[in-house]
Parts: C-alpha cells; sequence; structure tokens
C-alpha cells in the first residue's frame, strides 16, 4: 500500500468521525490536516487552528517547551519566566542546595532579578519549526543509499538532520539545533528545529513540605494535595539571541507567553495541555506487554528496592540527603511507577484488550500478504528475546547504580604512555585523572562514596542471585580468582585500596605509576567488567530483537488502517503534542467515588509532624486556618490545590500547561493517577486522569508563602 496515500486517508477521516474519547497525543503541524479543531471546539475551545500552531507566525507553540532533558515548561511572563514542576526543577534546586543552603527544604525565593540563581548544564527549548521529511527518507531507500531498517535508526537520522540544517536558511544562527525522528515507527518521519538557551535561572521553589507534600506515598495518588511548581526565568544576550551565561545577559523577551486565569474551574470545563510526552507504547502485542512486566517492570522493582533501601537509610543525614535526593525521587518514581503499571495491566485486563486487537487484525489481514501473520512473527522474536531482554534489565538496572570505577579509557592511556615512555601522553592523563577524581569524588554534590560503597555490597550480590554467576562472567572471573569467590571482599579492596579511593592513593600511584598497578587496580578491573557486561548485553539484546523494528512498522501501518476512519496518533517520542479533554471526576472502584479537585483542607487532614511527607509548614498552616488566600479562593472561600482532567499524558509532560478554551493558563500537569498507569501501552477513557496543579494555588503560595508579589505583577491575570 502507498504509505503517503495511507496517511493522507487517515488524517482526512477526521471529518467524518465523532467525537472520540479524549484518548491522544496529536502532533501540531497536522491540526489543519486532520480538522481536529473541529472536534476540540465541540468540546469548548474558542480558539482557531493558527492559534495553537501557525509555522508561519506566533502561537501558543511559542509558549512551550523543553525544560532541562526531560520536562516540559511554559512561559508566563513576557520577561522569560518559565513554570514547571517542582520535581523537573528538583536537580536544579538540589545543584543550588547545601547544608547551609538548604533550598530543597527551606525553598527559594529571589527578591530581584540579581538574586536569581545561574544553573549551569540547565537548557530550554523552544520548537522553532517542524519539517514533514518522509519522502526524502524514502527517495533514499528507493535510490539504495539506505535500508528500510537503517532508515530508521539514529545515526542516521543524526547525519540527515545536520545534512539538512547544514543547507537550510536557520545554518549558523545561534542556538538552532536539529533533530530528525521517526513516527508511526517509521512510516513518517518529521524534522524539527529547536532553538535553544542555556542561560536558565532559578527564581523560584517552594519548601519541599509543599513542592513534594506526600512524598512517594502520594506519588501517582489522588487525592492529591501537592504544590508541584517550581520557576525559572530565561536569560539572553542583548539582540535576544542565546548565549552562554553572563552577567550582561538580560531576561528574554519572549514572542508568547500564557496569560494565567483564576476564574475558576467547573466539572465539564474544556482542558488541553501542550507538551513533549515521553514515550508511549500504544501498539504493543499481547506478549510484548508480558515481557514488559516480567522482564523490564519487574528488573526495576527488584534492583530499586534494594537501591532505594540503602539510600534511605543514609539519608537522614543533611549532607547525604541534599547530595542523593534528586537521585532517590528519580529512582523512586519510576519503581512505583512499574509497581503501580504491573497491577494496572491485571486490574484493567490489557492483556485481554489486546488479544482482542490481534483477533480483530487476524480477520482484517486475511488476503493482505504485507500484514498476514504479522504478529505471530512478532511473538516468535519476543519468545526469543525475553530472557535476553531480562538479563540485560537486571545488569543494567544493578550495574548502573554503583557509580565508583576507574574509567578504562584513561587508564588504557596511561598504560600507552608507560609502554611508550611518552611523558607528554602521561602528563595529559595525570590531569584527566586528577578531573575525574576532584569532579566525581571530590567536587560532586551528588555522590558519597560510603554511600556507593553500601549501594555496591548490596547491589552485587543480588545481582549474582537474579541472573546467576554464570551470567556476569566478567564479574565473577575478578570475585572468583582474585578474592576466592567472596564479593564482599572484592568490594572492600575496591572502595579502600584502588587508586581513585583517595588522593593519598592516588599521589601514591602518581609517584611510581606502572602498567602491573594498572592492571591490578580493583576499581580499573571493575569498571572493565561492567563495562564488558552491558557491551555484550546490549550487543545480545539487538541480536535476539533483530527484524522487529520492521514487523513493528508494518504491524502499526495495518493497524492504523484497520481503524479507519477512525485517526491514530503515533507513540509519544518527546515531541510536542496536543491533547484535549474536560475536567473531570473518576469512580476507581465500587462505591467510590473521587470528586475533580482538592483544598487546602486536605492539606491538615494530612499532617503528621513524625512523617517527613506530611509535615505542613508553619507559615502555611497558619494561612489556612485564617483563611489567607486572597483573591485565589474559590466562591465558597476554600483553596483549591489541584484538579483532574481526561487529558492524555504521560512522563515528560511533567510541567506541561494545562489551558482552558481560550488559551489561558489554568494548571500545570505533573502526575497520572494510580488506577491507569497501564495507560502508556492502553488508554482507558473511564479511568485515565490527568493530576494538575491549579494554578490558583501556585499563585497563593508564591505571593503568601514566598512573598513574591514582584513576580505575579509580572503576569497576565484574568480574573
Amino acid at each position: 500500500m502507498n504509505v503517503k496515500k495511507y496517511f493522507v486517508a487517515a488524517f482526512a477521516a477526521l471529518l467524518t468521525c465523532a467525537a472520540q474519547a479524549d484518548e491522544g497525543m496529536w502532533l501540531l503541524q497536522l491540526i489543519k490536516q486532520q480538522n481536529s479543531i473541529d472536534l476540540m471546539k465541540k468540546q469548548g475551545l474558542k480558539l482557531e487552528a493558527d492559534d495553537l500552531y501557525n509555522p508561519n507566525g506566533v502561537s501558543l507553540k511559542d509558549a512551550v517547551g523543553i525544560f532541562g532533558g526531560g520536562c516540559t515548561g511554559e512561559i508566563i511572563s513576557p520577561e522569560g519566566l518559565i513554570l514547571t514542576n517542582h520535581h523537573c526543577g528538583y536537580g536544579s534546586i538540589q545543584q543550588h542546595s547545601s547544608v547551609e543552603h538548604d533550598y530543597l527544604t527551606d525553598g527559594f525565593w529571589a527578591m530581584s532579578r540579581a538574586e536569581e540563581l545561574p544553573t549551569p548544564g540547565l537548557q530550554f527549548r523552544f520548537v522553532h519549526r517542524i519539517v514533514d521529511i518522509t519522502d526524502l527518507v524514502d527517495q533514499k531507500v528507493k535510490a539504495g543509499e539506505v535500508d528500510e531498517y537503517t532508515a530508521m535508526t539514529s545515526p542516521f537520522l543524526r547525519k540527515v538532520a545536520q545534512d539538512e540544517l547544514a543547507k537550510s536558511d536557520l545554518a549558523g544562527k545561534p542556538g538552532i539545533v536539529a533533530q530528525a525522528l521517526p513516527f508511526y515507527a517509521g512510516n513518517k518521519t518529521y524534522l524539527i528545529y529547536y532553538k535553544v538557551y542555556s542561560d536558565v535561572r532559578m527564581v523560584a521553589a517552594p519548601p519541599s513540605s509543599v513542592g513534594k507534600f506526600g512524598g512517594e506515598t502520594d506519588n501517582w495518588m489522588w487525592p492529591r494535595h501537592t504544590g508541584d511548581f517550581s520557576i525559572f526565568r530565561i536569560y539572553a544576550d542583548k539582540n535576544g539571541e542565546p548565549a552562554e551565561y553572563s552577567a550582561d545577559n538580560v531576561p528574554l523577551k519572549t514572542p508568547k507567553f500564557l496569560p494565567i486565569s483564576i476564574k475558576g474551574l467547573n466539572e465539564g470545563d474544556y482542558a488541553m495541555i501542550m507538551g513533549f510526552p515521553g514515550s508511549t507504547e500504544r501498539y504493543l502485542t499481547q506478549s510484548e506487554v508480558r515481557q514488559m512486566m516480567t522482564a523490564q517492570n519487574q528488573a526495576m522493582i527488584d534492583m530499586r528496592t534494594i537501591y532505594l533501601d540503602v539510600l534511605k537509610k543514609r539519608m537522614h543525614d543533611d549532607h547525604i540527603r541534599i547530595q542523593y535526593a534528586s537521585k532517590y525521587a528519580g529512582s523512586s518514581n519510576y519503581w512505583k511507577n512499574s509497581i503501580g503499571m504491573n497491577k494496572a495491566i491485571i486490574d484493567n485486563d490489557v492483556l485481554g484488550t489486546k488479544a482482542e486487537q490481534e483477533k480483530q487484525f487476524a480477520q482484517f489481514a486475511k488476503g493482505k500478504p504485507e500484514y498476514e501473520g504479522l504478529v505471530e512473527k512478532i511473538d516468535a522474536i519476543v519468545e526469543k528475546a525475553t530472557p535476553v531482554m531480562r538479563r540485560y534489565m537486571y545488569l543494567s538496572e544493578a550495574l548502573r547504580t554503583i557509580e565508583f570505577g576507574c574509567p578504562p579509557a584513561i587508564m588504557d592511556k596511561i598504560k600507552e604512555a608507560l609502554e611508550t615512555k611518552n611523558d607528554s601522553l602521561l602528563a595529559v592523563c595525570k590531569e584527566q585523572l586528577q578531573k575525574v577524581y576532584d569532579s566525581h569524588l571530590i567536587g560532586a554534590n551528588t555522590f558519597h562514596p560510603a554511600v556507593d560503597h553500601e549501594v555496591a555490597n548490596a547491589m552485587i550480590p543480588a545481582l549474582a542471585h537474579a541472573v546467576g554467576r554464570e551470567n556476569i562472567p566478567e564479574l565473577d572471573q575478578i570475585i572468583t580468582e582474585r578474592y576466592k569467590g567472596v564479593a564482599g571482599d572484592f568490594i572492600e579492596d575496591m572502595y579502600n585500596n584502588s587508586i581513585l579511593s583517595c588522593q593519598e592513593n592516588l599521589d601514591r600511584f602518581w609517584k611510581k605509576p606502572t602498567v602491573k598497578a594498572i592492571e591490578k587496580d580493583p576499581a580499573t578491573l571493575f569498571s572493565r567488567a561492567k563495562l564488558a557486561l552491558l557491551q555484550r548485553a546490549a550487543k545480545e539484546l539487538a541480536a535476539a530483537t533483530e527484524g522487529l523494528d520492521l514487523l513493528h512498522k508494518a504491524y502499526i501501518r495495518g493497524l492504523n488502517e484497520m481503524k479507519l476512519p477512525t485517526p491514530s496518533y503515533p507513540d509519544a517520542n518527546f515531541t510536542i503534542r496536543l491533547t484535549y479533554g474536560n475536567v473531570k471526576a473518576y469512580d476507581p472502584k465500587d462505591g467510590v467515588h473521587y470528586k475533580y479537585y482538592t483544598t487546602t483542607d486536605g492539606i491538615l487532614e494530612k499532617e503528621d509532624p513524625k512523617n517527613p511527607e506530611f509535615v505542613v509548614p508553619a507559615k502555611l498552616k497558619e494561612l489556612i486556618q485564617k483563611k489567607d488566600f486572597g483573591r485565589y479562593a474559590m466562591a465558597d472561600g476554600t483553596m483549591p490545590v489541584c484538579f483532574l482532567t481526561t487529558n492524555d499524558i504521560t512522563g515528560g509532560n511533567s510541567g506541561s500547561p494545562v489551558i482552558d478554551g481560550e488559551g489561558n493558563l489554568i494548571g500545570c500537569a505533573f502526575d497520572g493517577n494510580w488506577e491507569s498507569l497501564s495507560g502508556d501501552i492502553n488508554f482507558d477513557d473511564n479511568l485515565q486522569r490527568c493530576i494538575a496543579l491549579d494554578i490558583r494555588y501556585m499563585l497563593f503560595i508564591l505571593e503568601k508563602l514566598g512573598g513574591c508579589k514582584h513576580l505575579i505583577d509580572e503576569m497576565t491575570i484574568i480574573e
């Protein structure tokens, strides 16, 4: 079948579709082609398609961007003010924190531009332009320049992106980067140009007792009472162009920012989210879902349980708590998600839904050679690959948590320099190794040798038990031959006696550097074994899954064709998407009804001074008790905190703006609900909910708790 003609037909089919459920992470660049604007207007949208996405002008798209490496942020003032989640800004807050300035615990409020903190490494990127390059890629395949599989791979697409950028009108312009990505499993390819700003400064963050209220207990749960927000600002050069940090940089004058509505919400109100959902896998077969449960999720659950237990025992120390706060939060988030996803897959009968879909596909595929037998071929590969995937996941989860080691590449250069008596190379290596020690072991604010030591003591035996010693031969050989099979002795030697264990050891090595010392060094041996194990596991997994990507490409094309005239959207891949829905309550189980919003009353109900997850700051408690909410309270005088919508979101959408029908900001998305954690695989329109921070609670905290009315004065508030 002509792929291009099929997708045109699929998009045009929206003309005849009745309004569907709120499922869908829709591509902005196809809004007009899809005529989906009509469906959104039926739900309550008051804007036109060009207001959402206009490739030739300013639109809502220009107020939304990628915050850091995995979240969304939105511009909320004409001077580059960014709103995102507290958990998205958490790493930056931690980066600036110390025992003396514990912004994680106490919060941070910049009272002037001069107090806004430069945050090295933090970037914000806007989507500048989106180009359909499907024909370009297809022509390269037809011309024999590349095969069909390679045309879907990252190295090839990176090269295409570089070539297209080099010959475009954007070549050489500040901050412009290009990324080419496959959509619909490679049936479509888009080139996305981003404008990247690298001077991003921290402006405001509530204390963790607000921004993480409820902690892991409430994570993924409803009802929720978390003030999950942080605020940053983009700085640029005097011409408004991206530039590295400079004291001369000025706040970015943004062409588009989101007005903020404090009019209030009612059930059924229109709500849309524009953001960057990270990854979904809605087109998996039943066998692949089982593989995800048993090989991927279970490995994450098992190994992260061990890792988190070690960290939790040590984080009573304030120094260690600050160092490991971001790592703990990130690890525990996906640990709990994996638990919830496995449970939801069973509870929501996702396997049954997939089985029914495959039955329908088998009927549809009859007489169509390109589709007949596809599921069976996929299942055969999955069966062969599952034990390989399981081994790879356990290795990855375990070994990546152990951070200590000697970098093999540098150690090999030192050996080369010693063997060839190359003093200049040796001097370079000495500087490089010292830099590794200083930045990772001494200067790092995210690493503690004693904690990492305990992680290794727990993780290496657990890994051997999970996959069998025969599946970690490089590591087992070291322990068996050099330490008589006692893993604990090897670990003690590595952390106490290796070249990088302490500055004294490093200095001693450089007084008399020898090849023998490198070859015997336990940290170098461990790093080599770790690298070898992970590389071998990755190669084995690639071999076991060979051919699967092309089968998926055909399967997804067939599924989308089968569903016509209902349109299909591509899986999330951390590119800008639009999802629309409504504010809505839900009923998780018999006899239980959850209303669509929470209030500060729930904060006091949950308060537990003995539990760090449920501590309420004294000033906030006083404000709540006095009902000192200012103009942000609801009509009955209560203060809203969070609300629910039917929007289709996933990881990466964290920090995304929740926008009303008139284009005003009403909330900031930060979570999904526990009952629908299988939603990345199968959307359930009865249970799927997005949990969002009510923008009124953010403004209340900012003004009343943080004393930052000067920031609110920057914003456009609609009452």
